[in-house]
């Protein structure tokens, strides 16, 4: 299990300094959309800059026409991220195509799927999908499995069931986690570290319990010995 450090903050600086703090530390970055529309491709260049080891999470949750965001895909590859994610929802004809896109790229970045937000509870995300989380987040899976992405984004809860409808191989990375039992703020499906070993989680996002803290380090430390 890997740890995936969320940089929400308010501006680059502050982004910038809490990646100068973790820099000794083996921890994937998330850049998402509020930090690369502000940011740009800069701020990726600059956390590179800080430690070259530093892998790269690009959070945009992508979701278009199939074509566009094949075009994105391939745009997204060459700003040289590790990992970048699109909407499971866009369906099987579009995640393809993303794919295809890449297969001639050397070393290409990983690519999930979105598949329920962690924000949803089970009343608010049926009157969107007319569907239980657990039943559409496996349907959703499968096709991002069928479609070649290499995992899914996903909640705690639903990690292992997506695992065993497609491969124990295929990834998951499962936002909303509260190592120690903090605070969930606005998200609804949280989790711990133990639930997040149990339910066999490649990749945990941690966020606010990180930045939030007097010493960010000594939390992201703790963290890591406990995965």
């Amino acid at each position: 299990m890997k740890l995936c450090v969320a940089l929400d903050l308010p501006n680059a600086k502050e982004n910038l300094d809490l990646a100068k703090v973790l820099k000794s530390e083996d921890v994937w970055l998330k850049v998402g959309l509020r930090s690369y529309i502000r940011d740009g491709k800069p701020l990726l260049e600059e956390l590179k800059a800080i430690n070259p080891n530093f892998k790269l999470f690009l959070d945009l949750k992508v979701y278009d026409i199939p074509n566009t965001m094949a075009d994105a895909a391939e745009s997204m590859a060459g700003l040289g991220v590790d990992m970048f994610n699109v909407h499971a929802s866009s369906g099987k004809k579009a995640m393809s195509m993303v794919m295809d896109r890449l297969c001639d790229i050397p070393n290409p970045p990983i690519v999930l799927a979105v598949t329920a937000l962690t924000s949803f509870d089970e009343p608010s995300f049926q009157t969107v999908y007319n569907e239980t989380i657990d039943k559409k987040a496996a349907q959703f899976a499968k096709d991002a499995y069928e479609s070649g992405l290499n995992g899914v984004v996903c909640s705690v809860f639903e990690s292992a069931l997506i695992k065993s409808s497609t491969t124990q191989n295929f990834l998951t990375l499962t936002p909303g986690i509260r190592p120690f039992g903090e605070d969930a703020g606005d998200q609804q499906r949280v989790a711990n570290l133990e639930t997040a070993k149990n339910e066999m989680s490649d990749f945990i996002v941690v966020g606010r319990p990180i930045y939030q803290s007097n010493d960010p380090l000594g939390v992201t430390k703790r963290i890591l010995e406990n995965i």
